[in-house]
Formats: structure tokens, C-alpha cells, sequence
């Protein structure tokens, strides 16, 4: 480590710097690029503020005030604000940042809603005023495009001021952080974030950076070296919030680090991230953390990598849609041919009409095809934990039979489906027929891969010690369970498991009741001494029994819980079991004045300004500060038939409790969970009356 410091920053300071007059810019830019050299107070430009005994400091820049901490080897900027016409000694403005402060310990309360907070509560307080009237040399000292003048210069009150209608939401944020000014303590609590090069502030003014990233912390920090030069691969697992993606990014700068020592001058990494959304955004990340070097790390998703791979090899069959398959396997399920005699045929044909086609259909390709299991003597013997149904020999084989036939289907039709076409790519690698290994491969959220995609990665990795993967079982919403060792034999990682506790996105208040509902449904045990930087309202829980009353909830929640959080519309999303219920809830929402669009995945648009409305599943890997689940009452949820056993209806039950506990843990602040009784719903059974705000509406 060199003796320059680096610079992190509060996202309060990111809205007042997107904010700063372009002719202030340089300026600033300036003095802060001073700091990397030496933050230390110096009693005139820079100086230190009594605050609960930390180092809080203000610098003067100009008619501007930079206020920061700073504790080797960062220097965190916390605000930057302007010496306003009626200020006119430093003082008066340091006593209104610190909230009046003159004591050694904070306040008991940092202004934050609290766990008894209502957010549905339909009563209103006093409005609370604008802290000077906007006019058109206020605007346009903002950047406000002038299209947006006319509409805000009618604005008399902060709640007229995020419900400006037509105005975005970056716009109206950028007004508030100005005319409603954070107080230190509040900003003390935010996320920070890193600044590789203080020029990187800059190009994110200017748009040409689409992010940074968090700073780590002392736990998180210690996983980014921890084990790099093993001779075994290394887990780190943690709940929803803790950072796994973060350290995995930081790992791979360690990673060039020690393969550069060890004298590999161009070292070839592979990244791979969840959706196709994130690439981009992993990309950019990874530029401004690693510079030039971003260069040698390859950013992907896993399944383009498999397409990739038979593409290059002769061309792939098309890959079947997921209606085509269900079709597809109850054909199946009645071309099946069934071995033994009369009476084993018989009952192997009563297995797959009990066990019904979805089900046939997940174990035969979550079990059989996902494993690479290529007779059936390897299904006889296959472990399958996570499935909750037990299957006898003649139960498998009457499977087996099945998948025979599926097989023979899609390949007379010249189709496949992604588990096939993942395990051809194993085969071709296996082969020697895939692409050069990688000096080093970290695998992000690898619970919700196949296994075969595991063996993949193990693969293409030059050594076992060079693979790096993040893991939280509880979050997988697709697959079953599986046992390391049963991938691969190099996944052993006696030694080399860590574990993340502090949950830096949602409130203690949301942790503890999404993960108290998930139950039943967890495929590991929770670590108990779980920790989080955040506080907020409980989570709430309703019942309804209309979309009318399902519409007017989520039509008074979000409003409501935006202005609580002083966030715009677009920092909420309605998240659904179903596109159905999700196009419905749009158009709801629509009708009540409030601006919504269901998107499917591939769709995603986070900057849209507007709730934003998306399957559970196409929720993971995203978070947002206001979420509700809806969309309950189109049908039963989960669908289950009547002659499903007890294992099986426990089973789905579980899978699907644990989509929703990733969905419910996509909510930063604030949670809304509404539907009908359990009964017509089971999964929106199990919520802790002492964990959620469960008031009849």
C-alpha cells in the first residue's frame, strides 16, 4: 500500500456533486485530489469538527464546503455543500451539517422512520416547506433541463416536490438534496462507495462511468486475499446483503496481484455474473477497479459461455422455450416404455401419473440431465438432496423411461434444452474442443447453476486453487441440492469456507422476518450471529380480497414510502409470481396515478421512472429501496395439484418459499407483502406476528 490515500464518498455527496455548477467543477475536483496526498487538518483550508470522536472535517472550496472523514487509508466524503447568501462564517454552516450536535454522543434518532412507522397509514402530518422558494436561477443552478422549469417553479412544499408530475426522478433528487440538506448523522449511516482516481468523479459526472463500487469492510476485506495462493478452491457464502458480488470483484484484482508474482505478465481471468443485465454493469466496475487490466478479465454468464462453446464446436440444436417442454415431457409421459413385467409397467405408469409432469420434469432435468448422468444405474444410485419426495428403484426407472422418451422426441424435432446443451459443452472441454483454460475463474451465486456448468468451470481453470466461488443456498430458486464432491473431486474446501454476516442492504427489520419466514424452506441453517448497518419499519403484511383492494394498498404504499425515504417513484418495484399478474398490476397502478411497467427480464430498464414491475424470479440479483410482493390472487400459489403427496406439496412449497425470501430480500428500507389468506395462497403463510406489521387493512 502506498502512503496516497483513497477516496470513498456517501451517496449524499454523489447527489450534490452531480449537482455542482459545471464551472465549479475543476475546482473541487481539485482540493479532493489534494486530499489523496494528505487529509490531515491543518487548522485553516482543512479543518477538524467536534463530533461524537471522529475525525469529521470541513474543507473551504471557494463559496463551498467539502465535509469529510477520514481513517487510513481512506478519505470518505460526506457532503458538498454551498456557503449559502445569508451564511456567512463557517460556523453557521458547520453547526447546520453537524444537526446542531454539541455533545460527545449522537442522538438517539437519526431522523429515519422507525419500526412502529405505518407506511400505509393514510393520515398526513404537516406539509413541510421548501427551505427557499425555487426560481429559474436555482433551477438552472442545478442543471435542471428547462423543460422541467415551469411545472417545478409551482412547488410549495416537499411533498408537491416529489410528487412533480412529469419531472424525473434524478431531477427531483437532485432538488431535494439541495432544499432539504442531510444532516451528519443520517449520512454517517449511508453505504460508501470507492474511487479508484479521483478523475473517475468526472466521468461519472459527464456519464461516461455508470458506477463504483462499495467499499469493503473488515470482514469483507478479509476474504478478498484470504486463501489466494491455496492449493484447493475457496466458498465464501452469506445471506442476501452481505457483499458476496463485491468480494468477488475485489477478488479478482488479488488474483492479477499473485499471478503476476508468481511472473504471468498477461494473466487470463474469467468473471461470470448471474443475468445478462449485469454484464454491462460488471464491466464497468471492473474498468474503474482494475483500469487497463479490466482487459484480461472475461465478464459473462455461464450459459453464454456453454452456447459459446457449442456454437464453436458444429452449431447447437435450438434450445426448446419452456411451454415447448412442458408439452414436450407429457407426451413423453405417455410415449414412455416401461421395463419388467405387467405388474412393474403398471405400477412404473401410476409413478409418473402420480408424480405428474412438472415434477417428472424437474428431476430429469435438475437431477439427471443437470448432473450429466448418463445411465440409468447412476440415477439408481444418485443422491438427491434437496428433493423431498423419496423415489424406490422401480420409481426411477419409470423416470428414466421418461426421459428416454423426451430425448427421442427433441432430437427427431433437432431441439435441446439448456441443461443438454451445458453438459455437450462439458463434453466438448472434456475433449480438448473448448477454449484455452484460464489462469484464474471466479463464479458468482454459483447455487443457482447446474452442476455440469461447475464441472465446466473446473475445467477451464488452469489450477483448483485459481477457482473462486460465492454461494447462498438458501437463494436457489431453481435447482435442488447437491454435494461438492459429487461434481467434481477437487471441490473439496476443508479450510477454504468463509462466511459472510453483516447485511449491508436491508434493515435488520427486513432481514429477520424474510429470513424467520423462509423456515421450512431453507436448504442450510442460517448463521445465527447475523449482523446489519441499517434500521426501518417492519416489514408489512395484508390481506385482501380484490385487485381493487390490492390496487388502492400499493397505490397508497409507494407514494407514501417514497417520500418517508426521499426517493422518486422509480426506486420502487412490485415484484409477482407471474407476467400475468404482472402486467395486470401495471395497468392497476396505471389507473391510480402511478406510474408503472411490468418488464420482463430481458427487458429490465432501471433507470425507467416508474415502479417497476417483475416476475420473483427475474428479481435476484437486483435490489431496490421500496419492494412489494403482489399479484396473489390471479390464481392458488404455488399451483398444486390434488394428488401431490405430502413430500411432493412440501417440496414445491419450499422451492417457491425461497424465491420469495430472495424477492423479499431485494428490499433496501422498506417491504409490502399483500395477498389473499394463505389457504387460497399457501406460500403467504408463516409470517412472525412480532417480526412483521401485520394490521387487518
Amino acid at each position: 500500500m502506498t502512503d496516497q490515500w483513497l477516496i470513498t464518498f456517501k451517496p449524499s455527496f454523489q447527489s450534490e456533486w452531480l449537482a455542482l455548477p459545471a464551472g465549479e467543477v475543476r475546482q473541487v475536483l481539485q482540493k479532493i485530489s489534494l486530499l489523496t496526498q494528505d487529509p490531515l487538518p491543518d487548522a485553516k483550508v482543512k479543518k477538524r469538527l467536534k463530533y461524537v470522536g471522529r475525525d469529521l472535517c470541513r474543507l473551504r472550496v471557494g463559496d463551498y464546503r467539502i465535509f469529510y472523514t477520514y481513517e487510513k487509508p481512506y478519505v470518505s466524503l460526506l457532503a458538498l455543500r454551498r456557503r449559502r447568501d445569508d451564511t456567512y462564517d463557517d460556523e453557521t454552516l458547520e453547526a447546520e451539517f453537524l444537526g446542531g450536535l454539541g455533545t460527545e454522543q449522537p442522538p438517539s434518532g437519526t431522523g429515519r422512520p422507525g419500526g412502529s412507522l405505518d407506511l400505509l397509514e393514510s393520515k398526513k402530518g404537516p406539509k413541510r416547506p421548501l427551505t427557499r422558494p425555487i426560481d429559474q436561477a436555482f433551477l438552472r443552478s442545478l442543471l435542471v433541463p428547462t423543460e422541467y422549469h415551469r411545472p417545478l417553479l409551482a412547488v410549495k412544499d416537499e411533498e408537491g416536490l416529489l410528487a412533480c408530475a412529469g419531472v424525473p426522478d434524478d431531477v427531483l433528487l437532485r432538488l431535494h438534496e439541495a432544499l432539504f440538506e442531510r444532516k451528519a448523522p443520517e449520512i454517517l449511516e449511508e453505504r460508501e462507495y470507492v474511487v479508484q482516481q479521483p478523475d473517475d468523479l468526472l466521468r461519472f459526472k459527464e456519464g461516461e462511468l455508470l458506477g463504483f463500487l462499495l467499499r469493503l469492510d473488515a470482514e469483507q476485506e478479509k476474504y478478498v486475499t484470504w486463501a489466494v495462493n491455496a492449493s484447493g478452491p475457496t466458498l465464501v457464502k452469506g445471506a442476501p446483503g452481505t457483499g458476496k458480488t463485491t468480494v468477488a470483484m475485489y477478488r479478482l484484482r488479488a488474483m492479477l496481484a499473485s499471478l503476476r508474482g508468481k511472473g504471468v505478465d498477461r494473466p487470463r481471468l474469467l468473471f461470470t455474473t448471474y443475468t445478462n443485465a449485469l454484464v454491462a454493469f460488471s464491466e464497468q466496475l471492473l474498468r474503474s477497479l482494475l483500469g487497463p487490466d479490466a482487459d484480461l478479465v472475461e465478464v459473462r454468464t455461464a450459459d453464454s459461455l456453454a452456447m459459446a462453446i457449442v456454437t464453436q464446436n458444429g452449431g447447437v440444436h435450438g434450445v426448446v422455450t419452456t411451454s415447448e417442454l412442458r408439452s414436450l415431457v407429457q407426451d413423453a409421459c405417455d410415449a414412455a416404455q416401461f421395463s419388467g413385467n405387467s405388474l412393474q409397467k403398471r405400477a412404473q405408469a401410476q409413478t409418473i401419473a402420480k408424480l405428474g409432469p412438472d415434477y417428472v420434469l424437474e428431476e430429469i432435468c435438475g437431477v439427471i440431465d443437470a448432473r450429466r448422468i448418463a445411465h440409468v444405474e447412476g440415477y439408481l444410485a444418485a443422491q438427491r438432496p434437496g428433493r423431498r419426495v423419496a423415489l424406490s428403484d422401480t420409481q426411477r426407472r419409470a423416470v428414466w423411461a421418461v426421459r428416454t422418451a423426451l430425448q427421442e422426441a427433441l432430437d427427431r424435432q433437432r431441439r435441446t434444452t439448456w441443461q443438454r446443451l451445458r453438459a455437450h459443452a462439458v463434453e466438448l472441454v472434456e475433449a480438448s474442443r473448448g477454449p484455452e483454460p484460464y489462469d484464474a475463474v471466479v463464479v458468482d451465486e454459483v447455487q443457482d447453476i447446474d452442476p455440469s456448468l461447475i464441472q465446466l468451470f473446473v475445467r477451464l481453470c488452469k489450477s483448483p486453487g485459481r477457482l473462486f466461488l460465492t454461494a447462498d443456498a438458501n437463494q436457489s430458486i431453481y435447482g435442488s441440492g447437491f454435494r461438492w464432491t459429487d461434481i467434481h473431486e477437487s471441490l473439496r474446501f476443508r479450510g477454504r469456507t468463509g462466511v459472510l454476516k453483516v447485511n449491508h442492504r436491508s434493515t435488520a427489520e427486513i432481514g429477520e422476518a424474510a429470513t424467520s419466514y423462509l423456515a421450512d424452506g431453507a436448504l442450510e441453517p442460517h448463521e445465527q450471529a447475523r449482523k446489519y448497518t441499517n434500521s426501518g419499519p417492519l416489514p408489512v403484511l395484508r390481506r385482501v380480497t380484490s385487485v381493487a383492494q390490492e390496487a388502492a394498498l400499493l397505490a397508497r404504499f409507494f407514494p407514501r414510502a417514497a417520500r418517508e425515504f426521499h426517493l422518486g417513484i422509480g426506486a420502487c418495484a412490485v415484484l409477482v409470481p407471474t407476467e400475468r399478474a404482472g402486467k395486470r398490476i401495471a395497468e392497476e397502478l396505471q389507473r391510480q396515478k402511478v406510474d408503472a411497467c411490468f418488464m420482463t427480464g430481458k427487458e429490465l430498464d432501471l433507470s425507467a421512472k416508474c415502479v417497476k414491475v417483475l416476475t420473483l424470479k427475474s428479481s435476484k440479483g437486483l435490489e431496490f429501496p421500496v419492494v412489494a410482493l403482489a399479484g396473489f390472487l390471479d390464481m392458488p400459489w404455488p399451483p398444486l395439484r390434488p394428488e401431490m403427496t405430502q413430500e411432493e406439496r412440501a417440496e414445491r412449497l419450499a422451492q417457491e418459499r425461497r424465491t420469495a425470501f430472495v424477492a423479499m430480500t431485494r428490499a433496501m428500507r422498506a417491504l409490502l407483502v399483500v395477498g389473499p389468506d394463505p389457504v387460497k395462497a399457501p406460500l403467504l403463510d408463516g409470517f412472525d406476528s412480532a417480526l412483521w406489521n401485520m394490521e387487518t387493512t
